[in-house]
């Protein structure tokens, strides 16, 4: 029957409005939804109480948990197009199997059972590439993830590449610390106002930032323009020691700058989950997201973003 004749309304696919689903629709999800023209928003969310705040935005909420598979079923076929932002569970390594995310397999199963979406947008993160010397990273460097977060993204990442070879188009954007004025914890200050030291020059690392809106609109250009089974690096231009980026967020805040400690002073007086990220350093490249998604940053700096000055 021609669609003209279709009492369903039948039209080609490029006239259908398309329809995104965010996974995890927290700061950086909801970023994305605000940036959207003509595409109706999804989101799940395992929250009741959240219905609300989501609807307010524009979303429409699915309520449904990454934890119990058989909650994702409806999923199926509502997408167009997919922005997974979830993280994998945290584990101990004493938990079984926990260097795996059980989450992003239950989402590909769920999303396969009608067809796979137009395109999916995974947020991974660098500390993949595990601790680098501070050498320049570019993306056709292997993993070495050396954390138990790290290796449970490097997981995911795999899960999707499978999927990839039986017909989804995934595009994966790997991102560094995320930051911006107006995120909860989105600056130093907090750390700054708790006297928590950073490392001496001679011991420092280099650290990678990204702007929360300049990510939201890198998500964006991935569901459109990523390549299927691409990585991409998303970060901006800032070469920076950790010590320096404390210090220039004190001087900005007009706060103490923070001491400075050797390696094995740190390694007494911090906790674990900071240490890990003191002990990687690695300097992003992001050619492909320059000439692939064709991003040009709002702040290609950590300075312009914490000072809210946006080049455009």
């Amino acid at each position: 029957m021609p669609s003209n004749q279709n009492p369903l309304g039948a039209r080609p696919a490029r006239f259908r409005r398309q329809r995104l689903l965010i996974i995890g629709c927290g700061d950086v999800g909801q970023r994305v939804a605000k940036v959207q023209r003509g595409v109706r928003l999804l989101a799940l969310t395992s929250s009741a109480e959240r219905r609300a705040e989501l609807r307010a935005l524009g979303i429409t909420p699915l309520l449904g948990n990454l934890d119990e598979p058989r909650s994702l079923r409806r999923l199926a076929g509502l997408g167009t197009r997919v922005l997974h932002l979830a993280p994998p569970p945290a584990a101990s390594e004493e938990t079984p199997r926990w260097w795996l995310d059980p989450r992003t397999t239950a989402l590909v199963q769920a999303l396969r059972r009608r067809g796979w979406p137009q395109s999916l947008v995974y947020a991974s993160t660098s500390g993949v590439y595990g601790d680098c010397g501070g050498a320049w990273v570019d993306e056709s460097r292997p993993p070495a993830a050396h954390t138990g977060r790290a290796m449970r993204r490097v997981n995911a990442e795999r899960t999707l590449r499978f999927a990839g070879r039986q017909g989804l188009r995934a595009s994966i954007l790997r991102i560094p610390g995320i930051y911006a004025p107006d995120r909860a914890g989105g600056t130093p200050r907090a750390r700054l106002l708790r006297g928590t030291p950073v490392l001496r020059r001679e011991d420092d690392v280099y650290t990678n930032h990204i702007h929360a809106d300049d990510l939201a609109r890198a998500c964006q250009a991935a569901l459109w323009r990523g390549s299927a089974q691409r990585v991409y690096n998303v970060a901006d231009a800032s070469v920076m020691h950790m010590g320096d980026y404390f210090d220039f967020a004190a001087d900005l805040y007009g706060l103490p700058r923070p001491p400075r400690v050797s390696r094995s002073q740190a390694q007494g007086e911090l906790p674990l989950t900071l240490l890990s990220f003191m002990g990687e350093s690695r300097r992003l490249r992001t050619m492909r997201m320059q000439r692939e998604l064709r991003i040009a940053l709002r702040y290609p700096t950590v300075a312009q973003g914490l000072q809210g000055k946006p080049v455009r």
